[in-house]
């Protein structure tokens, strides 16, 4: 059994290691708030620019209208956009992203390249030995569209010089502070049929159906939103994946707290016992002394 000395430096380790995990919980609980704002700001622009794509590309012939929406009959290489965080202590925030990319696509039918946009999934990705195309880590703490416009511009020149037939993106998306979903979307070519998963969409009233006006022509009008839109989901998920990053972390942090405390209990129940103990036999030690010295 360990001694009393090393029973007290335990404990003071323990208490040391909570106070940190407890500062981290605090942290986190503040940066998650300023990450959900975030994506609750995004929301009402993301709406309406897919309200009016869906609106433009349901036209007959949307195919034709521009390569974006083109889909491609043999596709040779699909390319994954894996969004994890730069640091670690997160519980299995990292991981559950990268098992979910290997459930996918370890046995896709095409080949795969990756763009990895955050350090940690970048080092698990390299250690899997996959073809990682880009990085973008060490991304701000509160991250503009034109931090992240690079990843979404990356994508949509590798569709269009025909190096990739097939771009999808993985995230973690925030649905409270307690629960992270990880979600894949397709993103290129772009599918107008189905918005599910992308963006809120509004109500229908019941109402007749928006009608616009474009100038200076559809083609054109394409070419600036179809880009800039995939740019904007990808801006969307990183905000998402931050919130349920700082989530996770605080969620990790808070346990962990917890389980300092459980344990300072217990290393406390046995410094006492302990110490009874080294109490208990200095007395034997002084009153079998004491019998010896009357003894004689």
């Amino acid at each position: 059994m360990a001694s009393a000395r090393e029973m007290r430096l335990r404990i003071k380790s323990v208490k040391n290691i909570s106070q940190v995990t407890r500062a981290l919980e605090a942290v986190s609980a503040a940066k998650v708030r300023k990450a959900v704002q975030a994506v609750i700001a995004t929301r009402s622009y993301a709406t309406k620019a897919w309200q009016v794509l869906t609106h433009v590309a349901a036209q007959p012939g949307r195919q034709s209208l521009h390569p974006l929406l083109t889909n491609r009959p043999n596709p040779n290489m699909a390319l994954v956009i894996v969004i994890t965080g730069d640091r670690g202590l997160a519980g299995a925030y990292n991981t559950n992203v990268i098992r979910y990319v290997g459930h996918n696509f370890d046995k896709y039918h095409l080949p795969v390249k990756y763009i990895a946009v955050g350090r940690k999934g970048r080092d698990l990705l390299m250690r899997r030995r996959k073809q990682v195309i880009a990085d973008f880590s060490n991304l701000p703490a509160a991250p503009s569209f034109m931090d992240v416009s690079a990843i979404g511009r990356l994508a949509v020149d590798e569709f269009m010089k025909g190096e990739v037939d097939e771009v999808f993106l993985i995230y973690t998306d925030f649905i409270n502070m307690g629960r992270q979903i990880t979600t894949m979307k397709k993103l290129l070519p772009l599918e107008v049929n189905s918005g599910e998963g992308r963006v809120v969409e509004f109500e229908n009233k019941g109402g007749p159906a928006a009608a616009y006006e474009y100038e200076p022509d559809m083609r054109e009008l394409l070419d600036q939103i179809i880009p800039r839109f995939t740019a904007l989901q990808v801006y969307q998920a990183v905000l998402e994946s931050l919130a349920s990053e700082h989530a996770a972390r605080m969620v990790a942090m808070r346990n962990a707290t917890d389980n300092a405390k459980e344990l300072v209990g217990a290393l406390q129940l046995a410094y006492n016992k302990v110490r009874q103990q080294a109490i208990t036999n200095d007395i034997l030690d002084i009153v079998g002394g004491a019998e010896a010295l009357a003894a004689k």
